[in-house]
């Protein structure tokens, strides 16, 4: 007769660790204890570290202002009993992490630094070298999304356009999974990550945004392109298709 084994976990201030900055408060690492079959393994948030990103401060009445450690452990709790669930008939921990890592990434993310050499690109071919450098630059501290949108009114309206239709052709599919995800989610826990990605309602909503939102581009596509992302990345960790 097979044993079945528990698969328990912690999420915790690691306080054997020296404390970090953390949007201007200095805390330990936030860090993930899963324990399966009498061994246990040890790692470092996933979110933790996305939400410790500059980009998810802003500033109020003179003050830093972003996520919380509790809302940090929230995502991390659904992550995790998310992935449990997923692999408990085929339980490792090396597994575990494996999954971990990959379905908790943050589509955004993910797309993000692609959508960044685009613009730098894309304004290169203009002739404004400094523009894309000051551009790609400011990217290590705003989002690329809200950069695009004041563009908007800085740019003239045939630039612009130009700017946006070449994306969906030349870049990740950013701007939809961004712009998406932001009228769906409530600040300062804009992510999407790949476990998301993977509901049906969320897909069909994705869908009915982007059809909206860019009439004249094939939802098809846009889809397609945001697959091909997320099996690029589970091709560069090693992980075997599903």
């Amino acid at each position: 007769m097979s044993k079945t084994y528990k698969v328990s976990y912690k999420i915790f201030l690691n306080d054997r660790l020296k404390k970090v900055h953390f949007h201007g408060k200095l805390t330990h690492p936030l860090y993930v204890h899963v324990t399966y079959d009498r061994k246990t393994i040890f790692f470092k948030s996933y979110y933790f570290e996305l939400f410790s990103k500059p980009r998810y401060v802003v500033f109020s009445s003179g003050k830093k202002q972003g996520p919380t450690i509790d809302q940090i452990i929230e995502k991390e709790k659904e992550l995790i009993d998310f992935v449990i669930e997923k692999t408990l008939s085929d339980f490792s921990l090396e597994r575990f992490k494996e999954e971990y890592l990959f379905y908790g990434q943050d589509l955004c993310d993910l797309t993000e630094p692609g959508f960044g050499d685009y613009l730098f690109t894309f304004f290169q071919d203009k002739g404004m070298p400094a523009l894309a450098t000051a551009i790609r630059e400011g990217g290590k501290l705003r989002i690329f999304f809200d950069v695009v949108r004041d563009m908007k009114m800085a740019l003239n309206k045939q630039l612009y356009d130009e700017l946006i239709e070449n994306s969906f052709y030349y870049a990740p599919p950013y701007l939809p999974l961004f712009g998406f995800m932001v009228q769906s989610k409530i600040w300062p826990m804009l992510s999407m990550s790949i476990m998301e990605w993977e509901d049906a309602k969320l897909r069909t909503s994705f869908s009915e945004y982007v059809s909206k939102k860019f009439p004249h581009q094939s939802v098809k596509e846009v889809e397609e392109n945001t697959e091909k992302w997320i099996a690029y990345l589970r091709k560069k960790m090693n992980l075997t298709p599903p």
